[in-house]
């Protein structure tokens, strides 16, 4: 199955409001600011849209709304994972159903499976549902990881699971997988400090949180890293490295939703048991956005 999709994939927010419901005026400005911005791929209903806090009815809605706002500009994916395998393929379907152009389908979360439960996992979402499928291995918010190995079987056995985003922070995972998997395989960072390093590895790009903050910027950063220009990744890593630090000094999506409150983009609203930042964190993220004039 063709997906050629590289560069600066955004995982974005989910804005609300005081009230709590979604501030659908702050997700189309969002939307539209990535479309003006050089973004490669948008993400909807990812770990930093706080999805697990998120109604079945506002994922789809969220959907549904970035489907119809870009408009086959750019790809649309839809995070569509559960910790239950039936769950998961039907919200993988319902993915399909509203248009997105691939899903996004995390390790099964706090059950903990074997190698062989998670292979059986992709396997039953990929045989029920004909749409491009982005593994998503985060060990560190599962509690079980997907071993390179069994990225390469699923990546072999099949066509329509067509790439990773690999945050599990290891270097090697990331050769293991480029050096073994099918040579249409994407790999894709899914921690912005490590992905220049996988890029000039020969991998295809981030799914990014700090994406969100300097869209623009971090597209030049994936283009140069992908193209092998050290000069200007040096450059532009260099530049955002303490702001990258800096979005994750706090659970993600606390610190980037914080940043974009202060860039005027939403409100700093966050869903329980999600909340605002310790005072000494944001001064110490306002103090980066304002040297490097974001704000």
């Amino acid at each position: 199955m063709a997906f050629t999709l590289k560069g600066s994939i955004v995982a974005i927010v989910t804005p609300f409001l005081e009230s709590g419901e979604i501030d659908w005026d702050a997700f189309d400005k969002i939307i539209d600011f990535h479309l003006t911005n050089n973004t490669d791929g948008i993400v909807v209903c990812g770990t930093t849209g706080e999805t697990p806090t998120l109604s079945d009815e506002e994922d789809e809605a969220l959907v549904a709304r970035a489907v119809e706002l870009i408009k086959g500009k750019i790809p649309v994916i839809a995070g569509s994972g559960s910790n239950c395998t039936l769950t998961a393929i039907e919200k993988t379907q319902k993915a399909k159903d509203l248009g997105a152009d691939a899903a996004l389908v995390v390790v099964p979360y706090y059950n903990k499976p074997t190698q062989k439960g998670i292979y059986n996992h992709f396997k039953a979402v990929a045989e029920a549902v004909d749409i491009p499928i982005i593994l998503y291995n985060v060990p560190s918010r599962t509690g079980a990881g997907l071993e390179p190995e069994t990225v390469v079987q699923l990546a072999n056995d099949f066509d329509n699971i067509v790439a990773v985003k690999e945050a599990a922070g290891v270097m090697s995972y990331f050769t293991e997988i480029l050096a073994n998997a099918p040579e249409d395989f994407l790999v894709y960072s899914g921690d912005d400090f490590l992905a220049c390093s996988a890029n000039l590895l020969g991998a295809h790009g981030c799914i990014s949180v700090v994406a969100n903050i300097i869209p623009k910027d971090f597209s030049k950063l994936m283009e140069a890293s992908q193209n092998g220009d050290v000069k200007i990744t040096r450059e532009l890593f260099y530049k955002y490295q303490k702001l990258m630090d800096l979005c994750f000094i706090e659970s993600n999506p606390i610190p980037v939703k914080t940043a974009l409150a202060e860039m005027g983009m939403m409100q700093e609203t966050f869903r329980a048991p999600l909340c605002t930042m310790v005072d000494d964190n944001k001064q110490k993220l306002m103090d980066e956005l304002k040297a490097l004039s974001i704000i």
